[in-house]
């Protein structure tokens, strides 16, 4: 940069991207100076050497600015578990893939596990069955990153969100108010499927994707 380029010639472009032409850099130094720019060279193995005027302090500070806006906009992507039994039965089954699909919807990859006790580890096959089910109820709204593989009483598989796919959106507040229930009903009314699940979606490790 300015007296430090030692080449016996440049090729100069202005500060709008407009060549100047060819010149020592002691020309090029003083038409620099005479616009209160510095001279930079851009590409020193091009035959003659290129430089461009430039405020480089200027242009250091923009290019910091880029790449802390960069940083601010990167997602965090959370690995998250749903964990079931070779036996889950049905309504729970649907109660955990639609966890599923809200973790994906939030950008999260989702670890999808089946825990086997005592006899059940000699059917592996039921929880193959039921890890290929949810795939299949998933396809168009996950990607299977992993298939599914035994780790010692687990079997596990790994999904992220399908690219192009857009979860739907939430609906606003101030909608339709459902009925209250009757105090009769409260009493008798056992504790939803979605408070069991959140007790079983366990958050696991951090990925930062690459820049």
């Amino acid at each position: 940069m300015n007296e430090r380029i030692r080449a016996r010639e440049v090729r100069l472009i202005d500060e709008n991207g407009e060549m100047i032409g060819v010149m020592p850099p002691l020309r090029a130094l003083d038409i620099a100076r005479e616009r209160n720019l510095d001279m930079v060279e851009i590409s020193p193995n091009a035959v003659p050497p290129v430089c461009k005027l430039m405020d480089y302090g200027r242009f250091k500070y923009d290019q910091a600015k880029k790449e802390n806006e960069a940083r601010k906009n990167q997602k965090t992507i959370t690995l998250k578990e749903i964990r079931m039994r070779p036996r889950t039965d049905d309504h729970d089954v649907e109660v955990k893939t639609r966890k599923i699909q809200e973790f994906l919807a939030d950008g999260d990859k989702v670890r999808v596990s089946v825990q086997f006790r005592g006899a059940e580890m000699r059917h592996p096959d039921i929880g193959r069955k039921l890890l290929d089910e949810i795939a299949e109820v998933l396809k168009g709204t996950a990607t299977i990153e992993r298939s599914p593989m035994m780790e010692g009483r687990m079997m596990s598989m790994i999904v992220s969100r399908a690219p192009g796919w857009e979860p739907p959106k939430k609906q606003a507040p101030g909608g339709k108010q459902k009925e209250k229930a009757s105090p009769a009903t409260e009493e008798q009314g056992s504790a939803p499927a979605d408070q069991a699940e959140l007790q079983e979606s366990i958050p696991v490790t951090t990925e930062t994707p690459q820049a």
